[in-house]
């Protein structure tokens, strides 16, 4: 599998807060790129495109120039569902939904070097997702989060730690609510890393909250 990071991973997602009606001349258009490249900047490891509601036309123009950005780059970019516009336009892979379609349908279509994240909300679910051969599974959400409430209550970090214990040797990623001040508390119930909306989406910041990842994981390590 394609995922050979250090920890702790760092994955930025982005807001979704494009339209239909988004184009690559407009502010939000601009600012992701902007926010892309902070991102490679910053050695963030893993990027999701999560534009959800982006015309399929606009969506690969921007993965495509965001392909660009992070080539060569220690950013891998992914792209959120879409499997056909990640090949297409040379991102590293996708990140799969409960309703995508099947990370092992994925992998037996683009091989072994197309990275593939999956979003779980169970134990199960992240066993599930290292069965059918993703490369990780994010987990949430931990904590309680405005974005995450579509998924009910938050699933704490009990059940998070089952879902990392269980899952030895395969990457497990907290979601949901991570903040600089309860990043340590994840690491220390076996995440391999966080990802996250709002705590990496300010492009002025994004290095200084990487390296604060990085001191919280090697805190709770010593």
């Amino acid at each position: 599998m394609p995922l050979h990071q250090q920890q702790p991973i760092t994955y930025l997602i982005t807001s979704g807060e494009t339209t239909p009606q988004t184009t690559p001349g407009d502010r939000e258009y601009s600012q992701l790129l902007n926010l892309v490249a902070a991102a490679v900047a910053a050695r963030v490891n893993l990027l999701q495109l999560r534009e959800k509601k982006l015309s399929t036309r606009v969506l690969y123009h921007l993965s495509r120039q965001a392909a660009e950005i992070t080539r060569g780059s220690d950013t891998r970019l992914l792209i959120n569902d879409r499997s056909d516009v990640a090949r297409s336009t040379g991102a590293a892979g996708v990140h799969l939904t409960a309703g995508s379609i099947e990370p092992s349908v994925i992998r037996r279509t683009f091989g072994d070097d197309f990275l593939i994240g999956v979003s779980t909300h169970s134990p199960e679910e992240a066993r599930s997702a290292r069965d059918a051969r993703a490369d990780f599974a994010v987990f949430g959400p931990v904590f309680e989060t405005a974005s995450k409430h579509v998924y009910g209550e938050p699933v704490g970090l009990e059940k998070f730690e089952q879902a990392a214990t269980i899952l030895t040797q395969f990457p497990v990623l907290a979601l949901g609510g991570v903040t600089l001040d309860n990043a340590a508390d994840c690491f220390r119930a076996g995440a391999s890393g966080v990802a996250a909306i709002r705590l990496m989406n300010d492009p002025d910041q994004l290095a200084r909250v990487v390296t604060e990842i990085g001191a919280r994981f090697r805190s709770q390590k010593e």
